[in-house]
């Protein structure tokens, strides 16, 4: 780690900040890996549920541009990101007063509520996401920002496994434990975004004129002027639609299959989690070091296609479903080879969807083009994970990965042919 030497005062300060917040986010994030599980398997929610709940986490990216324009007015985005921070993230605590579990699972008003509480939690991705980017691209060099960048979802990926792990056992030896654990996850969700607002925001500043609603139109005039002219930009978020398509309509798909299809238990969900986890820790180093080479979209299709086979493996575990079981965790054999590929999926795809729109934009225009980036993924979370689980209750499991492998093939052609005849100029990085 010969670059952690090589760093300014002013990028190691932005490093440790940005270090503890990825912690912390591990631990959330390991925690809520369980989520959906936890509430198909002991809440008993239904499968449309279980799509809304999926869906809730994306889909809040439509209102990016609003929390855009609120942004470039409110200048103040520490105490801005904190009360946001403490809004959405201190509900989690509420669920420490629900009921226990029981064998038919919780009343339907608690379902309702539990979307709720995580609505609320999701809603902090559509300012912290663009505020990070914007953090980080006006802190660390171009030379350091991927592998900073790589460094940092590193140690996120070690806690979000040991989180994993931990949850998993807790859940098999107490299914209401999650009563305890989400809260604890919503206070220190509040300090990371406390220790995260210490790090130097260097801002462009324009100034705004008009009213919300003016201005807001003159966002979405943006973001087309962006995706019309920057047409190695456009083909990249093309390709993201519909690989976010096959990704989302398949989700929580995936999520019945570990429960219906498979009966594992949760400390086998977790084990499949952490062993992609676990392979997504070792490249993640190197796929930092990739994107900082390497053009996106090329980076894209190595994403896209670990997915598509990660799908393509699930998907066969159905036909040959051989497997053995070691102290309570099923292990099966297809779905070892499919771990392999999302932990290629996993350790690529935080990368390139964090920071892959940076590489075609100057440092002040990052928030605008992630704000892009992040509206287009809210707009195809409307249709995608319900669309996936009707076409699971009509034609069944199978068809639905098929449906997904396709659209997986079309993402990656768009990047081949976008490589291929507009090639990535540094002109958008100067």
């Amino acid at each position: 780690m010969k670059v952690l030497q090589q760093l300014t005062p002013n990028e190691a300060k932005t490093f440790r900040y940005h270090l503890f917040y990825s912690a912390i986010d591990g631990l959330a994030a390991g925690a809520l890996i369980l989520n959906e599980f936890i509430f198909i398997k002991s809440l008993k929610g239904s499968n449309v549920q279980l799509a809304f709940l999926f869906q809730f986490s994306m889909v809040v990216f439509l209102f990016a541009m609003l929390a855009n324009e609120l942004m470039r007015r409110y200048t103040n985005r520490k105490v801005l990101l904190r009360t946001i921070g403490t809004i959405t993230r201190l509900p989690l605590v509420g669920l420490a007063f629900f009921p226990s579990v029981s064998d038919e699972g919780l009343p339907p008003t608690f379902h309702l509520l539990f979307l709720s509480v995580f609505l609320l939690f999701y809603l902090s991705k559509i300012v912290v996401i663009p505020s990070i980017n914007q953090y980080l691209k006006g802190n660390y060099s171009e030379a350091h920002f991927g592998r900073l960048f790589s460094y940092s979802l590193s140690v996120n990926k070690i806690v979000t496994l040991i989180a994993t792990f931990s949850t998993g056992l807790l859940l098999d030896w107490n299914p209401n434990s999650y009563k305890y654990f989400y809260p604890l996850m919503g206070i220190l969700g509040v300090i990371s975004i406390f220790q995260l607002t210490k790090i130097n925001f260097i801002q462009k500043t324009e100034p705004v004129q008009g009213s919300v609603f003016t201005t807001l139109i003159g966002s979405f005039k943006r973001i087309w002027e962006i995706l019309r002219t920057n047409i190695p930009f456009r083909h990249l978020e093309m390709g993201f639609v519909v690989y976010g398509f096959a990704w989302m309509s398949t989700h929580a798909v995936i999520t019945i299959f570990y429960e219906r299809a498979l009966n594992l238990n949760y400390s086998s969900v977790a084990f499949y989690n952490n062993a992609f986890n676990i392979i997504a820790i070792g490249l993640l180093p190197i796929f930092g070091r990739i994107i900082g080479s390497r053009d996106p979209r090329r980076f894209g299709i190595l994403t896209f296609g670990s997915l598509l086979l990660f799908i393509l493996f699930t998907m066969l575990t159905e036909f040959y479903p051989a497997h053995t079981e070691v102290l309570g965790i099923k292990i099966y054999y297809m779905m070892l080879l499919a771990v392999v590929f999302k932990g290629i999926f996993m350790s690529s795809m935080p990368i390139l969807w964090g920071i892959g729109s940076s590489y075609f934009c100057k440092p002040h225009e990052a928030a605008d083009y992630q704000s892009v980036h992040l509206f287009l993924t809210g707009a195809r979370a409307l249709l995608a994970p319900i669309i996936g689980i009707k076409l699971y209750e009509w034609y069944g499991f199978s068809f639905t990965y098929v449906a997904g492998i396709i659209l997986l093939v079309l993402a990656i052609a768009i990047m081949i042919y976008s490589e291929k005849r507009f090639p990535k100029t540094n002109k958008t990085t100067a």
